[in-house]
């Protein structure tokens, strides 16, 4: 393999809250102003390096390759039962809402509801994206609002727009640093805490480390 590790992260949320866009914006650096809903499940690749910062506070000079990918679910109820089994797959969640768009809004805990029951532990990493942030004229959840939700669910909240690119890098990229940091911590428990609680051994498949628990396993950190 070309790359250190393979990191897989799920983009959930409403139907039209703009998934797609924002990560066609993050691999591809484009904007289509038109999508077709998403049917089923979808996904985008990128490579990256990741230097993690040092006990002195600087970015390590060795580079991790990391290989991404971001799985794009459809929003519509009647394709719930088949995104749910991509999320025990998954090791981070990108959870958008619209901020022009009540709804959207409201059904965030209905999403935070299915991590709960369908992840690979029972507090993944989240980022809480109030996307479309470029429409401010037709906003009608403010900021204040949002960030006082993420705070009562101990979610990290960014608003970003797909339309013109804010955050949305800056938002995956710091869930690829929550993870990573969430897989060392693992790394550093004795070998029969790291193979039944938190994240997989080094090289080790998720659908196997499943089996190997039984249950769904609670986070190292938690």
């Amino acid at each position: 393999m070309d790359y250190d590790y393979l990191l897989k992260f799920l983009a959930l949320g409403d139907s039209g809250v703009g998934k797609t866009s924002f990560l066609f914006q993050y691999s591809d650096n484009v904007f289509h102003e038109k999508f077709i809903s998403t049917v089923g499940i979808d996904f985008r690749e990128k490579r990256l390096i990741y230097r993690p910062p040092t006990e002195d506070g600087f970015l390590s000079q060795r580079g991790q390759r990391i290989h991404l990918q971001l799985w794009d679910t459809a929003g519509q109820e009647r394709f719930r039962s088949l995104t749910t089994a991509f999320y025990r797959d998954s090791m981070g969640f990108l959870l958008l809402f619209d901020i022009t768009n009540e709804q959207s809004f409201v059904s965030i805990r209905n999403w935070l509801d299915q991590l709960k029951t369908h992840a690979y532990c029972d507090d993944p990493d989240v980022i809480l994206c109030g996307n479309k942030a470029d429409l401010e004229e037709e906003r009608v959840i403010s900021e204040e609002r949002a960030r006082e939700t993420a705070r009562r669910y101990g979610l990290v909240y960014m608003e970003t727009s797909a339309a013109s690119g804010q955050n949305v890098a800056k938002a995956v990229e710091l869930l690829v640093d929550m993870v990573m940091k969430r897989m060392q911590h693992s790394l550093e428990q004795p070998p029969f805490v790291r193979g039944s609680r938190g994240l997989p051994r080094p090289g080790q498949d998720l659908n196997d480390w499943s089996s190997e628990n039984g249950e769904k396993s609670r986070c190292s950190s938690c």
